[in-house]
């Protein structure tokens, strides 16, 4: 019984820690998105418009917007996979192989208590049909015993 607790104690803190690093991971990418909303907005209406303005000098006006419109979403594809690319699979995967050990090992003391029961339900049920006949054995040696010593005197 006492590994049965300590096993479901380790599944639950490997889920936990799962969880853990999935939320940190979730608040990494959250924090990426932000910085590069951020850095888009502030950044690029800067750059957008020294660009336009050092394109519309050699280009014309409507070239100069679409070559500045697809820097930047050429950037902002960019910095969504970065923000992507963050996964807990390798981080969680010790973590994981440990719950399942603790999963396997719970499985089988529960293989092992139904055996038991199993077993104790069969003894019940041939002393409920023949009780002397469950009885004997356990009965032969002391009855056995009793015959040598009187068979002595």
């Amino acid at each position: 019984m006492n590994r049965l607790s300590r096993n479901i104690s380790i599944i639950l803190r490997s889920e936990r820690l799962i969880a853990q690093r999935h939320l940190a991971v979730l608040r990494r990418q959250t924090g990426l998105m932000a910085a590069a909303g951020i850095a888009a907005a502030v950044g690029l209406i800067m750059l957008n418009l020294a660009a336009y303005f050092a394109l519309s000098t050699s280009l014309s006006p409507a070239a100069s917007a679409l070559i500045v419109a697809l820097v930047n979403l050429a950037l902002a594809a960019l910095l969504i996979g970065l923000a992507a690319k963050s996964t807990v699979g390798e981080e969680t995967a010790a973590v994981a192989q440990v719950r399942d050990m603790a999963i396997e090992d719970i499985e089988a003391e529960l293989r092992v208590a139904v055996e038991e029961a199993k077993a104790a339900s069969e003894a019940l049920k041939s002393m409920a049909r023949d009780p002397f006949g469950a009885l004997a054995p356990a009965m032969v040696g002391p009855i056995a015993k009793a015959v040598v010593k009187a068979m002595k005197k």
